[in-house]
């Protein structure tokens, strides 16, 4: 079923500002309550599903590396889907992982999310803007 392009842009504006409380901001209890489904189907064997959760794995994630940065690079939105890529760098040392997120909206709310992860070569320089 294709959506309008506004529907398309509200489902980029609630994962942009779901992104921005959960991550940038550091309120992940919050970008639940505000953005996640009653269902939230995470498709990673290592994160379990259901909205409660989430706010654990990124508390976990931000005890583990409290210097944890999130450096958003684009963002893609297309029928129900939003695509974020960005650079996670677990202290301003690190080159970081290149990581895509895609999630799926359903009524206003993130129903799903898949990622793909991968270390950025220590190379890798800002020249092009992909890191």
């Amino acid at each position: 079923m294709s959506q309008s392009s506004e529907n398309i842009l509200e489902s980029k504006q609630i994962v942009l500002d779901f992104f921005d409380l959960a991550f940038v901001r550091r309120e992940p209890e919050q970008a639940r309550d505000r953005y996640l489904g009653a269902t939230y189907t995470q498709h990673n064997p290592t994160a379990p599903d259901g909205a409660e959760m989430f706010p654990t794995l990124i508390g976990g994630l931000f005890a583990q590396a409290p210097e944890a940065s999130f450096h958003l690079k684009r963002a893609i939105a297309e029928e129900d889907l939003v695509v974020l890529h960005y650079n996670l760098k677990m202290n301003p040392d690190d080159p970081g992982q290149a990581v895509v997120d895609i999630f799926r909206v359903q009524d206003g709310r993130i129903v799903e999310h898949w990622d793909v992860m991968q270390p950025v070569p220590a190379e890798a320089t800002n020249d092009n803007g992909m890191f």
